[in-house]
């Protein structure tokens, strides 16, 4: 890596992923309770993701006073460096409330709108994904040892792939939901519904999922985690010809994006 710049911001999000990793990992009290509730009473928040938060943009507003920050919990400021932070402080809180493993920490940095750093922390794993724009996306600890660089998997035919998603906490929304999975399961290997939109893109990048898609993510849910997928070679989009946003995101190895971002388009699977 060339550029300064990015390894500064590497190095930071790589720090201050691990350091809130570890704060949700180990200070997770034995009563942890829901704090607040956001699109509807099963979409909720603990003290820990709001604890989580704190220490990220508090660490970043330390190392890098000028940048802008923008956080699922409410953290918000524009900056004046060109530098956005786009942070979830804890993806799979309903996994963490129950304890479940397959929550993480993601952190993503924009310059001038453009994705150029992402790290996702995935304490229980005890693995880190991340990535540098035009650096190849890698992951260590785990299975993983020292490090590896992560590629997707060899696309199969559809009808032999696994592919993930994930269900919105809105009632309507899920229903819909259910239906698009319905028609998609049998011409599928199978559907794996995780509840950590980052660990899933880091899936796929990693070669454990052949695809992945869902329906209502925040910029948050997907700032990294898109990043480290494109970087292990996956495509990754919405609808057809447009980027992954909130209306749609899909994300697959090459030969199976094709096939699965058609039929999730012809099944309605988005929304505007």
């Amino acid at each position: 890596m060339t550029d300064p710049l990015l390894s500064e911001l590497l190095d930071l999000a790589l720090d201050v992923a691990g350091r809130a990793g570890a704060l949700l990992r180990d200070g997770r009290p034995a009563d942890l309770g829901v704090a607040a509730t956001k699109s509807s009473p099963v979409d909720v928040v603990t003290e820990m993701d709001i604890a989580a938060e704190k220490l990220i943009t508090g660490f970043l507003a330390e190392h890098r006073p000028n940048d802008g920050v923008f956080g699922e919990e409410g953290a918000s400021s524009e900056g004046s460096s060109g530098i956005r932070w786009v942070i979830d402080p804890l993806d799979g809180t309903v996994n963490y409330l129950y304890g479940l493993p397959t929550w993480a920490v993601s952190v993503a940095a924009e310059r001038d709108g453009e994705r150029i750093v992402g790290v996702v922390e995935v304490p229980m794993r005890g693995e880190t994904y991340h990535a540098v724009l035009g650096g190849g996306a890698h992951a260590k600890g785990g299975a993983y040892g020292e490090g590896a660089r992560l590629r997707c998997r060899p696309a199969p035919p559809l009808d032999q792939a696994l592919v993930s998603t994930g269900f919105n906490y809105v009632a309507d929304v899920r229903a819909h939901q259910a239906d698009v999975a319905r028609v998609l399961i049998p011409r599928l290997r199978d559907i794996r519904r995780g509840g950590s939109a980052a660990i899933d893109l880091c899936d796929v990048a990693a070669g454990r999922l052949d695809g992945y898609y869902e329906r209502g993510l925040h910029p948050w849910d997907l700032a990294a985690g898109d990043l480290i997928a494109r970087e292990a070679g996956a495509l990754t989009g919405g609808r057809p010809g447009l980027s992954a946003d909130g209306g749609l995101t899909v994300a697959a190895a090459p030969g199976v994006f094709e096939p699965l971002q058609a039929l999730l388009e012809e099944l309605g699977a988005w929304h505007d």
